[in-house]
């Protein structure tokens, strides 16, 4: 395994700035966003896609600082109701599928999407229960008229263009959220479909990050490492479903942390230990969406505290068995 970082946080510093200053702490891969709600700012997507001298640059700069690109990234709902927003987002997976065959990165991350209830719909439906009965009937159109079908169709792009995992992150509000959801769309589509694997969004859902990652296996495509904190007083009283701001530290029900302030080092051991022992061996990307610490010092805790349990080399013959 590799310790990584998704640098959207460092959008402020340049590529190499940003690598430099990553380089020193000892990360040893990155992620790269390309667009959607990642956003650009380390990848001139157009000038890439038109020139290959330019992502020889970028290549030029990774090897410089001893870095591996681990992913691209360009979470947004490419099968929203509203066809002007679907389309930006088919656009962005599209050159991202196209940027990452550039820089000869494998994987690119997303999310699945949520369409709406209906072809009139205005936004999108996440639904969460079988009841009312036409729960059931969205669920029918928006899984089999619209979701397999445009994964179908952009896993053929994806292909075509030697991208061979689309990590797709399991997120409330889309309609892969969870572990059944993620196998589900991957039994339809194939096996290019997979998890980018972030325990922070299955923490607060009340699912096993472990159980989880021995289910999925070789499903696994990459892994964001991020937290959560639950608050029992705050969950006892609303549940942990919570549509006040991330702001609102003090009355949430969950909160996104660095790692290690959500859950101590045994947790996140188990965890490492469970995508060993499934054979995943990529990178671990640290993401900073940890309101109550800066950028640096939540990316320099996480380093930290991710270097003493990451497990980097190969076990080897088991002498004592």
């Amino acid at each position: 395994m590799k310790l990584g970082v998704l640098t959207v946080p460092l959008s402020e510093m340049s590529l190499e700035e940003a690598l430099k200053y990553l380089s020193s702490l000892g990360v040893e891969a990155v992620e790269l966003g390309s667009g959607g709600f990642p956003g650009s700012a380390h990848l001139a997507v157009r000038e890439i896609i038109a020139d290959q001298a330019r992502a020889d640059e970028v290549l030029a700069l990774t090897q410089k600082y001893n870095m591996e690109i681990s992913a691209i990234s360009a979470h947004s709902n490419p099968v929203h109701p509203d066809a002007a927003v679907a389309q930006t987002a088919k656009e962005d997976f599209e050159n991202s599928v196209l940027v990452a065959e550039r820089l000869g990165a494998d994987t690119v991350i997303t999310f699945s999407g949520c369409p709406g209830d209906s072809p009139g719909a205005k936004y999108p439906n996440w639904v969460v229960c079988p009841w009312p009965e036409y729960n059931l009937e969205i669920l029918e159109y928006q899984w089999n008229e619209v979701l397999i079908p445009y994964w179908k169709e952009a896993a053929e792009f994806a292909r075509a263009h030697s991208v061979t995992k689309i990590a797709l992150e399991m997120h409330p509000s889309f309609s892969v959220y969870n572990t059944e959801t993620l196998l589900k769309l991957r039994a339809a589509v194939g096996d290019i479909i997979g998890a980018n694997f972030d325990p922070s969004h299955l923490f607060w859902q009340g699912i096993d990050p472990v159980a989880s990652i021995l289910k999925l296996g070789g499903a696994i495509h990459h892994f964001h490492a991020k937290d959560t904190k639950v608050d029992s007083r705050n969950t006892a009283l609303n549940g942990v479903l919570d549509t006040k701001h991330y702001a609102d530290v003090l009355n949430r029900s969950f909160v996104f942390r660095t790692v290690g302030y959500g859950h101590g080092r045994d947790v996140w051991a188990d965890m490492i230990s469970a995508l060993k022992a499934v054979g995943y061996d990529g990178a671990l990307s640290i993401e900073h969406e940890d309101g109550l610490m800066s950028v640096r010092e939540g990316l320099e805790k996480a380093v930290a505290f991710l270097r003493d349990v990451i497990i980097k080399e190969t076990a080897g013959a088991m002498w004592w068995a």
